[in-house]
This record gives structure tokens, sequence and C-alpha cells, in this order.
């Protein structure tokens, strides 16, 4: 049905169609990165790449195209963490029902947060099955759809063989960059890249988001220049990445991944109610491994209800628009439990010449 966006009317699934005719936008050697009102509200702001992949669904018709695309973005993340190594199928279990209502939203929204998702934990569990070659895959897979992938590329220090790794990593890189060659030419691709940084440049500089950033100004009125804070979450994050003698605990590469998982939507300025399924899945991975403790129970907690529900009919549209919205209710429980999950990797103590960060996945 129709929605109003600005001044216009368009669809409720309005980002299926900026992906959509970002495809058609491609191979008529349009520029991508411009706004098309009478076709769809906002800017397509992913890889010229992206638009080439997305072409199996662009020239289907839309309900069925979709369909398809909400799909996949159901069905990965589903899929990866049914595949997750050393992880019993009980826990499993709980963290798909913890994850479900998440992932609708971001469903409802035809966003591609899930297939992100999807893709950083699968690449953890292609790690984890010593296949470098769809790991490295599947982390520059990300990156052209959202660049703030480029933070999962951390999980490559936790194995073996780096060098081959880095290699597949450029071979992809080279090999998915100039996938656009098949309809453009090398010129037109070149403008397109311009182009796509000079709107993620402009896009810095317009909002906060659901993020730390948003945090810091509706509770505490502060407006820290961005660099300043991004580079703060930075060393943070790096911080347990010097307990080298705990790379070979599994668990502790979980909270890896929690970590990078969440990161990447509290440091981004332009996180959104339906990009948190991607930090609700490092919040599920960083609960599920560890023993538990009245502090983490209340976290996970506060993320159900706080993040994932605020957002839900649960709550009157009132709250909804002059609380949760208004003091960017949703980042706050995933930012506290980011810094809980950086305590938690950094209190954790080799035994025995072995590392041992807690109880293996129970529930």
């Amino acid at each position: 049905g129709p929605k109003t966006f600005g001044d216009g009317i368009y669809t409720y699934y309005n980002n299926f169609v900026i992906f959509k005719q970002s495809f058609f936008h491609l191979i008529e050697h349009k520029d991508l990165y411009l706004l098309y009102p009478g076709e769809h509200w906002d800017y397509f702001k992913y890889s010229p790449s992206f638009a080439f992949l997305f072409a199996p669904l662009a020239v289907m018709p839309s309900y069925l195209g979709l369909i398809c695309w909400n799909l996949i973005n159901a069905i990965g993340l589903f899929l990866v963490i049914i595949y997750l190594p050393k992880v019993p199928d009980k826990s499993k279990k709980f963290m798909l029902l913890f994850l479900v209502i998440e992932s609708m939203t971001s469903l409802q929204n035809s966003q591609s947060n899930g297939l992100i998702a999807a893709l950083i934990i699968g690449s953890f569990v292609m790690l984890e099955r010593k296949n470098y070659f769809v790991a490295t895959l599947f982390l520059t897979l990300s990156v052209f759809i959202k660049l703030f992938g480029i933070v999962a590329f951390v999980l490559l220090l936790f194995y073996p063989k780096k060098f081959k790794s880095i290699g597949y990593s450029l071979f992809w890189v080279i090999v998915i960059g100039f996938l656009p060659l098949l309809v453009i030419s090398f010129h037109q691709l070149e403008f397109l890249y311009s182009s796509w940084g000079n709107l993620l440049n402009a896009d810095h500089l317009a909002s906060y988001g659901l993020s730390v950033l948003g945090w810091l100004k509706t509770w505490f009125g502060a407006e820290p220049p961005k660099i300043y804070v991004m580079i703060a979450g930075v060393i943070l994050f790096c911080i347990p990445l010097f307990r080298f003698k705990l790379y070979s605990d599994f668990n502790y590469r979980v909270l890896l991944l929690a970590s990078v998982l969440i990161w990447i939507v509290i440091f981004n300025h332009k996180a959104e109610s339906p990009t948190f399924i991607i930090a609700i899945s490092g919040c599920a991975l960083w609960y599920f491994p560890q023993a538990r403790t009245t502090e983490n129970l209340i976290l996970i907690l506060m993320a159900f209800v706080f993040t994932t529900l605020s957002p839900t009919d649960i709550f009157p549209r009132d709250v909804r628009d002059g609380f949760f919205q208004k003091f960017d209710i949703k980042a706050v429980p995933c930012i506290f439990i980011w810094f809980k999950l950086i305590y938690d990797m950094m209190r954790a103590k080799p035994i025995d010449g072995t590392s041992k960060v807690s109880k293996t996945f129970e529930v």
C-alpha cells in the first residue's frame, strides 16, 4: 500500500524499490547516487556491485522479488545460526527465538541487515571450518553491501594462514568490485565509485542515528566531534585483541564476533531501528556462551524489552514516539552490553596454559 515520504507517496517496501531500480539505473549508465523521486524516496547508498548483483531480483515482478529478497535475509540468518559449530541445538533454538522479532522489524522494512548479519556470522562459521576462501567471500560481500562490514575482517586475526586469507580477500575485492564491468564501461564504473564516495562523505555529516553519538546527544546534550567518538570506540574495540593467549579459545572468538556485530551498529551514525538485527545477533552470541549471571540476565532482558520490543505495538505510539525514539532508547541496551562484553573479554584468564573464557554454550 501507499506511504508518504516527504512530499511523495511511495510504497511500504520503498527500500526494495531502491535496490530494484539501482540495477536498471546501472545498465542505463545513470548515476546511481542521485535522488529519483519519480521512482522512490531516498538515495541508493550501496556499491555499484550490489546494484549488479541485485539483477535476478530486479527483473522479477516486485511482489515476487520482494518475497525472495526477504527470504534471503531471513533464511540466511537462520542457516548461519543453525551451522554454528560447537553449539548445542537447544541453545541455537533459544538464539533463534531471541532474534525472531528483531528480524521481523528488519524484514518489514525490506532492508539488507539480516543478510549483513548472516554474512558476518557465516564468515565466522567458515573460518572455524578452515574454509578461508568462502569466509573471505562472505566478508567482502558484506563490505560491498554496507561499507561498515569491513570491521569484520578483524576476525581473520584469530586464525592461521593469514597471508592466504589476505590473498583471497584481495581476489574477491577485485572480482566483486569489477563485476559491473560486464554491463558498463571502466570509465563509468570509476565515476560511480567516486559518486558513491561523495555520497557517503556527505551522509557522514548528516545525522547521529541510534548510536553512541545519538545517546550522548539525547541523554547528556553532548555533541563531541564524530571522529573523537569513533577513535574512542576503535581503541576500546581493539584492547581485547592484545589478549593473544586467548585466541585459541572458541568462546573468546565468539565474543569477538559478538563485539563486531554490536560495534558496527552502535558506532554507526546512520543506524536506525531495522539495523539492530545485526546488534541483537551480537547480543545473543554474547549472552549464550557465558555462565549465567544476574547482571547478564538483566542486560539481555533490557535488550529484549527496550531494543527488540520498543518499535512494536506492545507499546502505545505515544510511548514509542515520545520516549523511545526521542531518547534513542533502542540503542542503549546494546551500548551497555557492548561495554560489558569488552569487560568480559578483558577479565578472561588462561587456565593451565590453555584459555577458557566461560562455560560452553548451555541453556
